[in-house]
């Protein structure tokens, strides 16, 4: 049976196809938009990632009125993180009043899908888009072209819509197409190993926890349920032929022994899971160098590491940008119209998201090394908030994570505050960053002798910029201007 024609295509129903679906379904207007919801499976999703929601994506969900998709996931509120190096415990909270929330990533777009479907104009269709379709004449995007099952046999046909809006995730299939000349292909940062940690005693219940061991990249940990904790390592390649020996024998003697054997349990009886970590810039879409009739939105478009666990913050963002766009909008079939909104749309949005963009991959690019330069200005962080009597850097770093400090400028700024105060140490306290080595190769205690001194302005340089090359490639791809 043929369907109608749709105002709005949308191919996924993950948090940003799901979230997108509402938002247009309920705009205010005479006549409600129609939207296809397009999903290869509405079964419960299993992902390793896109579990934890900080406050700025918890005040999206409330924007858009879709707060009941957290109820019955068994959501646990999130106060804050816990930073541990060592015999260093930090603990760091929200601003006042303010929480996000932690969760298995299922059972959250389970919500999602089940509050866009409450809305009688948004039609789930489940089948596997398999092709965009254009007008032979125009070029346009005007549809897609799926293939469901049903009963063994597999049918084929066409959707079609005024506007098509491809949230198909990080394994995108239509990047490419619809992007055509502006698309960025993502860039493989690491790989992220996760686990379930059963009736674990997280450092401090109710935050997400970091705990940076000794020679290893961090390791982020937060809880799903009352019970469950999940742990997600990150590990760069080449990748250790023996995953399980490395974890096992490299990395469980460094973390804390409340959480020995529950990682040794996790990882013993749970198949180990391996995700990539990605790095793709938002390109400019409704210009020239893309398609007509379709954009992209949510992992399809713009990822970054997931260390901050800003990502569905950035995306339910997105949504609530997207929708105040096109509010007024009484259709999508002008495409200038709709282009010129998309365009007005990406620099709306350019603050929150870059901020977040680029706070990620700072704290990544420091915290993901512990030799050499690295070392020490990894040290140099956890003691910029260490020798914080008053809180407020800490203050600062929770209002960058959080999503409501949307300042580029301010975190370039933050960034900098971290290697001056590094440098300033070295310089006054070396003790406390560096690993001084006497010519007999033992350690050396004790003042520092002026022999020292012209080491440690050396070190202060290659710290400046270290910093320099972590920022700066992800500075110039927000700050482009295509």
């Amino acid at each position: 049976m043929p369907l109608p024609s749709f105002d709005v295509v949308i191919v996924g129903a993950g948090v940003a196809g799901s979230a997108m679906a509402h938002a247009l379904a309920t705009i205010p207007r005479l006549n409600l938009f129609r939207v296809a919801l397009i999903e290869r499976s509405f079964s419960q999703p299993d992902r390793i990632v896109g579990e934890l929601l900080q406050p700025a994506g918890v005040e999206a969900l409330q924007q858009l009125s879709m707060s009941s998709a957290l109820d019955g996931t068994g959501a646990v509120p999130c106060a804050g993180y816990s930073i541990i190096q060592g015999g260093d415990h930090i603990q760091v909270a929200y601003p006042e009043g303010t929480e996000g929330r932690s969760f298995h990533h299922g059972r959250f777009v389970m919500g999602l899908r089940r509050v866009a479907m409450q809305n009688k104009n948004v039609t789930p269709i489940e089948a596997n888009v398999t092709n965009l379709i254009e007008d032979p004449v125009t070029g346009r995007v005007v549809g897609v072209s799926i293939t469901s099952k049903s009963s063994n046999e597999e049918s084929k046909m066409d959707v079609f819509g005024d506007l098509v809006i491809v949230a198909d995730g990080c394994f995108s299939n239509f990047r490419n197409t619809v992007l055509e000349k502006a698309a960025i292909q993502p860039k493989i940062f690491s790989y992220t190993i996760a686990a379930v940690l059963k009736d674990a005693t997280p450092p401090l219940p109710g935050h997400g926890t970091l705990v940076l061991p000794r020679g290893l990249p961090a390791i982020a940990m937060y809880q799903l349920t009352d019970t469950e904790t999940r742990m997600l390592i990150d590990i760069k390649e080449p990748l250790p032929e023996d995953i399980p020996d490395y974890i096992f024998n490299r990395l469980v003697p460094e973390l804390p022994l409340s959480l020995q054997k529950p990682v040794i349990e996790a990882f013993k009886t749970d198949r180990i899971r391996k995700m990539p970590n990605r790095f793709l810039p938002a390109a400019k879409q409704g210009t020239k160098a893309s398609k007509t009739g379709v954009i992209l939105l949510g992992d399809s478009w713009n990822m970054r590491h997931p260390i901050t666990g800003v990502g569905m913050s950035v995306a339910l963002r997105d949504v609530v940008y997207l929708r105040k766009a096109f509010c007024n909008f009484e259709s999508f079939q002008n495409w200038e119209d709709v282009s010129s909104a998309v365009r007005k749309w990406h620099w709306d949005r350019k603050f929150h998201a870059s901020t977040l963009n680029i706070l990620s991959a700072g704290l990544y690019g420091i915290l993901s090394r512990d030799d050499g330069t690295y070392k020490s200005l990894r040290k140099g962080t956890v003691k910029f908030f260490m020798n914080d009597p008053s809180g407020l850097q800490i203050k600062r770093f929770l209002e960058f994570i959080s999503g409501w400090n949307s300042s580029p400028t301010a975190l370039v700024g933050y960034f900098s505050s971290i290697a001056a105060s590094t440098g300033w140490l070295t310089l006054t306290r070396p003790e406390q960053i560096l690993e001084r080595v006497g010519p007999d190769g033992k350690a050396l205690v004790g003042p520092a002798s002026l022999m020292e001194y012209p080491g440690f302005v050396v070190e202060v340089v290659l710290m400046a910029w270290t910093m320099l090359s972590v920022l700066f490639p992800v500075l110039w791809s927000e700050a482009r201007p295509w």
